[in-house]
């Protein structure tokens, strides 16, 4: 829990300030404090594991418990603690859980076919130790007497060992069965007909290719053009003296050099900034020459390519639509309200407009995504093409507005299928796994907006696709070869066992009943002249014991 705890916080941090902390904590001294502190409490947690599996055993014994009170402290500290760490699980990670559930459509197949094949792996120790305890059943009810108390003392132990059984038997079972018919309510959008499947979705370049270059910079967009992407999306911010920039965070540290330049300065809002200012800033330095990699999967950088992004600076918004309108390719971008005290603070929807249009820009390559005043877009620039959110069918109706922009989260319902049968254009935000890309392309959607561009670009066939004939014949197939498998490990174990109970049979007659000719020997030493009365009354004594021969042998007399 405490693991999902901290990769909630760095999912966060992720995504409200576009860093990959992964790559900070792994190599600082924060990675040092959380894995000691994530050992601490997993040696707590096994330890009180430990003592709860010692106390249900005592307990099935019949054994009276002595714990020290620091043992009762440590397992009410560590019951609070895990009841703590899942509350905050299920109120931070509320959305997260929808990214296990979507991973779940992609992989349940193979999960399936994977389970089987470790219940047949569990059931040789399953087999052994149910088989085992047939077996000791069997041999505790032969042995029971016409002792009262020993026989009430067994039927207790075969009450255990059929209880035993039942425990471990009837779960395993169960799952067995649970997975051999899971197929029937499993639905995967990867598992289709291959003439249904859809075009691949398109790109949206997510602030550029910010793998390949420094994010909101002219050469991350240029990247993203020359990997296929058919739009570019970005954020803009308002300068103080009135001119729209490039920039995604709410202060310069991350991505510019300010710290260098004006430190005193550096955590103000970068819309109190003037464009002279602005202009100055390096805004690839901390890309290219930063020990810390702002991605886990970035490939390093080719010496040219490392010079170019350490040269690079806050672009314009102007800059982009000259770019865009040069390659035709679509602009999305999130329009950020000025601070308070801006001069722009009110009307900054229509400076941005106004600056579209005095760019000369094709108005169908603008995707308008802001929510305000969309009447004065419509009316302003009626070419736009207006992008909703994730609205309800009738306000998108009432709108006009036929593209939506959604988190990659809400495929989770129903694939998004009521917005795809009205012929709603979908775009989902940030996809960047492969498998994630699959299970679009597999839903049929339009675009996604990336920041792994030149990885999914090349990617020509969904992954973990498969037609449903072909699962089919898996899924009998394995349910086939488990059944026999699992069959022939039982009646292995159940054979090997009744080997071993004949024999432990025989050596129990034996010793518990003379053998025959023993007792024939007896039977005429009993019938002899010359015997002793109490001779006479233990023969078998006498037979079975005979005097010791003496060492020193007498001389015989002569007759």
């Amino acid at each position: 829990m405490s693991v999902l705890l901290l990769f909630t916080w760095i999912e966060t941090s992720n995504e409200y300030f576009g860093f990959d902390w992964v790559v900070f904590l792994s190599t600082g001294v924060w990675f040092f404090w959380s894995i000691v502190l994530l050992s601490l409490f997993g040696i707590l947690a096994a330890y009180t594991s430990l003592l709860l599996v010692v106390g249900f055993l005592l307990c099935w014994e019949k054994k009276e418990l002595y714990l020290h009170w620091y043992h009762k402290i440590l397992i009410l500290l560590v019951i609070v603690t895990s009841f703590s760490f899942l509350n905050i699980l299920c109120t931070h990670w509320k959305e997260r859980w929808l990214t296990v559930g979507l991973s779940l459509q992609v992989f349940a197949p193979y999960i399936h076919l994977s389970s089987i094949s470790v219940m047949v792996m569990l059931s040789w120790p399953v087999a052994f130790y149910l088989i085992h305890l047939e077996g000791e059943a069997r041999i505790r009810r032969y042995k029971i007497t016409s002792n009262e108390r020993k026989r009430n003392k067994r039927c207790n132990m075969l009450t255990k060992l059929r209880a035993l059984q039942v425990a471990i038997g009837l779960p395993f079972f169960l799952i067995l069965l649970c997975l051999y018919v899971v197929p029937l309510g499993t639905y995967s959008p990867c598992i289709q007909e291959k003439d249904n499947l859809g075009p691949k979705p398109k790109f949206f370049g997510h602030r550029g290719a910010p793998m390949l270059g420094p994010e909101n910079t002219m050469m991350s967009f240029e990247k993203a053009i020359e990997h296929g992407a058919i739009g570019l999306e970005s954020d803009v911010q308002i300068s103080y003296d009135q001119v729209p920039f490039l920039m995604h965070d709410y202060d310069l540290r991350r991505t510019t050099n300010i710290k260098e330049v004006l430190p005193n300065e550096s955590r103000q809002h970068p819309c109190l900034f003037k464009w002279n200012f602005l202009s100055t800033l390096n805004a690839g330095k901390w890309f290219s020459h930063s020990w810390i990699r702002p991605f886990y999967h970035m490939k390093p950088l080719s010496e040219a390519d490392r010079e170019r992004a350490g040269n690079q600076r806050i672009p314009k918004l102007t800059e982009l639509l000259e770019l865009a309108q040069r390659k035709k390719k679509l602009v999305i971008f999130d329009l950020n309200s000025p601070p308070p005290k801006h001069p722009s603070r009110t009307s900054y929807i229509h400076l941005v407009v106004s600056v579209i249009l005095a760019s000369k820009i094709e108005q169908h390559l603008i995707a308008w995504l802001p929510d305000a005043e969309r009447k004065y877009i419509r009316n302003k620039a009626p070419g736009f093409q207006h992008v909703g959110a994730f609205y309800t069918l009738d306000e998108l109706a009432r709108e006009n507005i036929s593209r939506i922009n959604v988190d990659y989260k809400r495929l989770y319902y129903n694939g998004l299928r009521e917005y795809k049968a009205a012929n709603i254009n979908i775009n989902l935000y940030v996809v960047n796994e492969p498998w994630l890309f699959s299970l679009a392309w597999c839903s049929r959607i339009h675009s996604v907006t990336t920041d792994n561009i030149q990885l999914l670009n090349e990617i020509n066939h969904p992954y973990f696709f498969m037609t449903p004939n072909f699962y089919m014949f898996m899924w009998i197939l394995m349910d086939i070869l488990s059944a026999v498998f699992i069959g022939a490990i039982f009646y292995f174990h159940w054979w090997r066992e009744s080997q071993s109970e004949k024999i432990l049979k025989g050596i129990t007659s034996y010793t518990e009943t003379p053998s025959a000719s023993l007792q024939d020997e007896a039977l005429k030493v009993t019938e002899s002249p010359g015997l002793t009365k109490g001779e006479r009354e233990h023969p078998v004594s006498k037979a079975i014991m005979p005097e010791p021969i003496e060492e020193t042998a007498k001389p015989t007399m002569p007759p």
